[in-house]
């Protein structure tokens, strides 16, 4: 049995404390779930599971919430994920998977995150002292191989001798590209219906941005966001009824080189394109947390460079930990299902590319085909 996307829905991506800094996730999740069942005119008494990632939450079940916010049936258990990045293809592998197996018919997968509404996280003192605060969890056992994600995209840049200057030009590329484009994937919320971050940036404005480590600057890593993005997955039955259905052709999650995080995804790309060419994709999104990730993963992976990110990536729109891989594959679905994609004259066999780095080394990516 196969699994099959029939439809993808995003809210548009707000900087944090911006637009959406009073929502919580499940807030932002259930309009975009009922949103992809009203596409493909699925009754939501029909879903058998939703599944969220979410990597800044205090835990509980923010897929639960979303469930029965979204009005679905109070079966729906809600299974929610932390991979932290990858979290978002994550939740689409296992819905894929649920489905392949005959566990599910219907699925509804992606992810939410809010950094407005994120807890302040502390860890109590077992001898009775106060809480100590911290920002980040770690994400090796080794405090010595644990590099802070600025700093490793720093030194992956300098061992691919990339510039700022070459980093500040793909940033700048990435809100070029964004900027007027038609996301038909973005469901407006609050009467907004395009990503508030996307501006006219300029090299000499890049240039000119703080520094953060090294060649790594403001312009040039994708800014703390709030968002959500959800994919409904299908088996082959519910598929055939369906006016735009993909198939996932293949999805892998892997671990790489802990301390160089920004190129575990190539792992990942290679898994799923056994069979297939780099060059033969119809689009590829890919995550830029920072030029110099995305940079290395274009040019490890051998994709054409005119593919990636056809309408601007993470740099122009932010980063909602937990819901960017979702959004990749949301965009992604959009494009290769647009009229214009038909008419391009795109074999109907194209297919497309999703893929994101995590902190830990950890890399996934999802293929998917007409």
């Amino acid at each position: 049995m196969s699994a099959f996307i029939i439809a993808a829905r995003r809210t548009p991506v707000m900087p944090q404390n911006g637009a959406f800094a009073r929502m919580e996730p499940h807030e932002l999740a259930a309009p975009v779930l009922r949103a992809c069942l009203a596409d493909a005119g699925i009754d939501p008494a029909q879903v058998d599971e939703v599944i969220v990632s979410n990597a800044l939450g205090a835990g509980g079940n923010p897929a639960r919430l979303a469930a029965l916010a979204a009005g679905l049936p109070q079966s729906v258990a809600g299974l929610s994920i932390d991979r932290q990045c990858a979290g978002g293809l994550d939740a689409i592998r296992l819905a894929c998977a649920l489905v392949e197996s005959g566990a599910a018919q219907i699925v509804l997968a992606g992810g939410a995150e809010s950094y407005s509404r994120r807890p302040m996280r502390a860890r109590t003192d077992p001898e009775g002292g106060p809480p100590q605060p911290y920002d980040a969890p770690p994400f090796t056992p080794w405090p010595d191989r644990d590099p802070v994600m600025q700093d490793a995209a720093a030194a992956l840049a300098q061992r691919l001798g990339l510039t700022r200057a070459e980093q500040d030009a793909f940033a700048v590329a990435s809100h070029a590209k964004a900027q007027g484009a038609q996301m038909p994937e973005i469901l407006p919320i609050k009467g907004l219906a395009q990503d508030g971050f996307t501006r006219a940036l300029s090299l000499r404005i890049a240039a000119r941005s703080p520094a953060l480590v090294g060649s790594i600057s403001v312009a040039n890593t994708a800014i703390a966001a709030d968002g959500a993005a959800f994919c409904l997955i299908v088996s082959d039955q519910i598929a055939a009824r369906a006016q735009k259905p993909l198939r996932i052709i293949a999805s892998a999650t892997l671990g790489a080189d802990p301390t160089e995080p920004g190129l575990a995804p190539l792992a990942a790309i290679a898994r799923v394109l056994r069979g297939y060419s780099a060059k033969d994709l119809f689009s590829a999104e890919i995550m830029e947390a920072y030029a110099a990730q995305a940079i290395g993963c274009i040019r490890g992976a051998g994709l054409d460079s005119d593919r990636v990110n056809p309408k601007g990536g993470g740099l122009a729109r932010g980063h909602p930990i937990g819901a960017s891989g979702a959004i990749l594959a949301a965009r992604l679905y959009a494009d290769m299902t647009a009229d214009t994609a038909a008419a391009s004259g795109q074999p109907r066999q194209s297919t497309g590319l999703a893929a994101i780095a995590a902190a830990g080394g950890i890399g996934a990516a999802l293929l998917l085909g007409r």
